[in-house]
């Protein structure tokens, strides 16, 4: 390449990177605010403080979510002295009043008027009949037959005109009395008898008066005008016996006589009919004449126990405190959670939280990304707890309160949880899980269910959401979380004996709260992502397809890279399988490391076709600077389309600060010959490596690409800028790198020779202290050497030569 060559290429290297965007933060900057501590005790401060806050703040129990027949969680007490009209005692007095009143009855005088009816008919036809047998009446009746059957007729038509029951016998017995003056007379005496009974009115029993007057009960009697008064009625039996004693009358056989009183006993019945409307209007005006009744509540005065069951009193009284406290701005600030007691309780949360980090997740707690993760998930879910508990002062829930105990079902509690369980991991999900449930009881009146409960739903859908690769299992999982609820609200309910319009309102709550706290979650995933550099296997999964533009793009641009990178992502996914780092991420990572090499791709010998080799012609110094420059080509391309920051991390570290070794011995070679061998020239017996990182612009000048034979070349300028990998996915990257473009200068792969190379490649890259910022023990070195060795040679092994096909003009002979 000719001098003028060298300077455009040089000037077109300083034009890309002054018009490169500028990385957001520096990465000191970024070391700084993760690692500082100063940062993590501010951190510690504003999430103590706001849970502080957002937890005791105005937490009083005028809002509280309490209904009838619901176990008290905490003690409620009056916020000061006030009086109010209690609905609930004045229905009680109401009720006690209208007890007391006895019932309205009225007397029934249609039975006695039918019998009398039956009684006149009866009479005539004793007369007729004695007309037409006037021997038979003085003679024994039943004795003749004619006679009989015409006694038995009218016995049978007297019967049919009511509920009575009068035999022959007696009938022809009263006929047998006396003659039709004297029947006459039996008659108008027993239905007389009658008439006094019904008009005094007559019992069966089966009533209750109001009282007894010598041994007569009293019943409240309505006249025909309307007006009620206490009267004495007769019972059944004390009728029959003045019935009885009327009808034996002087000169009546006591057998005529009982005969009547057997007929006249079928027109005596209980007359005392209760009457609805009379007893209505008698109640009306009772409860007309009662008061409201007043109660007067004093200030500290108890109004509700922890562990009773809320009477429908004690929740009345509640009603009344709340009324007071909202119209009564002191009292609300008097009522107020104790403070102090609210911040020992969340500094012992926190301090929890930390000792749990520190035994289960070290890295999180030296990382102040993380620790302000948790912090902000932590302060948005309880803050969305508290809106929801607000909610319940509000007058509607106020006047309703089976509409408030719906409303801790509504506060979306797994929020939290599931983003820490995608975003960091499953144990410091479990942990603010509890750490949320804990405050949601607290918030609401220390209820022990309602923390079990969210707790729980919370742990369902983190054991969903656990390995999620998909948006849609999320979503699932809070739907698990949320059917968790609802089926525990309903079994709470029925042991509350809560109203069955209740709980099915909290069921509805609990399910379409947890779903909706999937998609918001989904919805969320993407900006937390970006804002905190954290990324879910669900963008990973995402980038692993094939047809994202920049793997298109090296798929048709440097086709041999790109399978250079599905080697490299299969070999780092299975030594990441082998010590439990994230493979997922290592395969990723792996099939974008390269991606700069599309700048310039027939600069790498991976790409080289026809045998043709731009370096030929090139000054060492020059080839190695496009061989390092894919590094930060690489990183441009990644922020373009804007990869996660893991993948940037790799881009950058995946070669260190290794050595351009081929190029470097080229300039070597050339610094010791007297006059510099022809560009492109090498010696015998050297072989090409062209593996390494990215190179900064400030080693760019327009003298370092001339060529200086009579200087030694510098071997920082043909190293990578670094850094060196920083975490266990890159230095499997790094290994893997390297390993790949080896192996296939092998001739033979033997498991011996594959061994060997291997064990010589990560030998160098330890002693150049490459692996020193890595957190690898020599375990999973060893454990990664091994993984490479097994893929490699499934990779790489050799296959059965096929003979030739058989001619076609022998296809019988081929086939026997």
């Amino acid at each position: 390449m000719s001098v003028r060559d060298q300077f455009k290429l040089l000037l077109g290297d300083l034009h890309h990177r002054r018009h490169q965007p500028p990385p957001a933060i520096p990465a000191a900057a970024r070391q700084f605010l993760d690692r500082n501590r100063f940062v993590s005790a501010a951190i510690f401060v504003i999430t103590v403080a706001a849970i502080v806050l957002i937890s005791s703040a105005g937490v009083t129990t005028a809002n509280l979510p309490v209904q009838v027949n619901q176990l008290a969680t905490v003690r409620v007490v009056a916020a000061g002295s006030f009086t109010y009209e209690s609905a609930e005692r004045t229905r009680i007095a109401r009720e006690q009043m209208l007890d007391r009143i006895p019932p309205v009855y009225h007397l029934e005088t249609e039975p006695l008027q039918r019998f009398e009816g039956a009684a006149r008919n009866l009479l005539a036809q004793l007369d007729a009949y004695e007309e037409r047998h006037p021997i038979a009446a003085s003679a024994p009746i039943l004795t003749l037959p004619s006679a009989r059957a015409e006694l038995v007729s009218i016995t049978e038509a007297f019967n049919a005109r009511g509920p009575y029951r009068a035999s022959v016998e007696d009938i022809a017995s009263v006929l047998s009395a006396g003659d039709a003056k004297t029947r006459a007379a039996l008659f108008d005496n027993g239905l007389a008898a009658l008439r006094d009974l019904y008009a005094q009115g007559v019992q069966d029993g089966s009533l209750s008066g109001a009282g007894s007057s010598g041994g007569v009960t009293v019943f409240q009697i309505a006249r025909p005008n309307g007006e009620v008064s206490q009267r004495p009625v007769q019972s059944m039996e004390d009728a029959l016996t003045f019935l009885r004693v009327n009808l034996a009358s002087e000169g009546v056989s006591r057998s005529s006589a009982l005969a009547l009183f057997r007929l006249f006993r079928n027109g005596l019945v209980a007359n005392v009919v209760f009457d609805p409307d009379a007893s209505r209007r008698r109640q009306e005006i009772a409860a007309s004449r009662i008061r409201p009744v007043s109660v007067g509540v004093v200030r500290g005065q108890t109004i509700i126990e922890p562990g009773d069951r809320v009477s429908p009193e004690q929740y009345e009284m509640l009603q009344a405190n709340r009324h007071y406290m909202q119209e009564h701005t002191d009292a609300k600030l008097d009522e107020n959670l104790t403070l102090f007691g609210r911040v020992l309780l969340v500094l012992a949360m926190v301090l929890a939280s930390i000792i749990y980090i520190r035994i289960e997740d070290p890295e999180t707690l030296l990382s102040n990304v993380r620790l302000g993760l948790l912090a902000l998930v932590v302060i948005i879910n309880l803050g969305l707890v508290r809106i929801i508990y607000q909610l319940g002062g509000a007058e509607f829930f106020l006047r309703d309160g089976s509409w408030a105990s719906t409303l801790p079902y509504v506060a979306p509690t797994a929020f939290a949880p599931l983003i820490v369980a995608i975003l960091i991991d499953a144990g410091s999900a479990i942990f603010m899980a509890l750490f949320i449930a804990i405050f949601t009881g607290i918030i609401y009146g220390n209820r022990l269910d309602l923390l079990v409960l969210t707790f729980l739903s919370s742990l369902v859908a983190i054991f969903f959401c656990r390995d999620a690769r998909q948006r849609g299992k999320v979503v699932r999982a809070a739907g698990a979380g949320g059917l968790t609820v609802a089926a525990f609200a309903a079994l709470i309910g029925f042991a509350n004996q809560t109203a069955i319009e209740t709980i099915v309102r909290q069921i509805t709550a609990g399910l379409v709260t947890g779903l909706l706290t999937g998609v918001v979650v989904v919805g969320l995933l993407p900006i937390l992502e970006s804002l905190f550099k954290r990324t879910t296997d669900i963008t990973l999964l995402e980038l692993t397809d094939y047809n994202h533009p920049l793997l298109r793009r090296m798929q048709l641009e440097a086709p041999g890279t790109y399978h250079h990178s599905l080697v490299v992502a299969q070999l780092s996914e299975n030594a990441a399988n082998a010590i439990g780092a994230n493979p997922l991420l290592a395969r990723v990572c792996s099939l974008f490391h390269d991606v700069g090499k599309t700048a310039n791709a027939p600069y790498f010998s991976e790409n080289q076709r026809d045998g043709v080799d731009p370096h030929a012609h090139q000054d060492p110094l020059a080839s190695a600077r496009i061989i390092k420059q894919h590094v930060s080509e690489g990183v441009e391309l990644a922020r373009k389309f804007h990869l996660p920051r893991a993948v940037l991390d790799v881009i950058q570290q995946h070669h260190g600060t290794t050595l351009v070794r081929y190029f470097y011995q080229r300039a070597v070679a050339q610094s010791r010959a007297p006059f510099p061998p022809p560009a492109g020239e090498e010696k015998p017996g050297e072989r090409r490596r062209e593996k390494g990182e990215s190179v900064s612009p400030s080693d760019l000048s327009p003298s370092s690409l001339l060529p200086s034979p009579a200087a030694s070349p510098s071997e920082a300028a043909f190293r990578y800028d670094g850094p060196r990998p920083q975490f266990k996915e890159c230095a499997i990257i790094s290994l893997a790198d390297c390993v790949e473009a080896a192996s296939r200068s092998l001739r033979q792969t033997t498991p011996g020779q594959l061994s060997e190379l291997i064990e010589r490649l990560v030998r160098a890259r330890i002693d150049d202290s490459q692996l020193d910022e890595a957190p690898l023990t020599f375990i999973e070195i060893a454990r990664v050497k091994e993984s490479f060795q097994f893929t490699l040679l499934n990779m790489l092994h050799g296959r059965v030569a096929y003979p030739p096909a058989p001619a076609a003009a022998e296809p019988a002979k081929a086939n026997a």
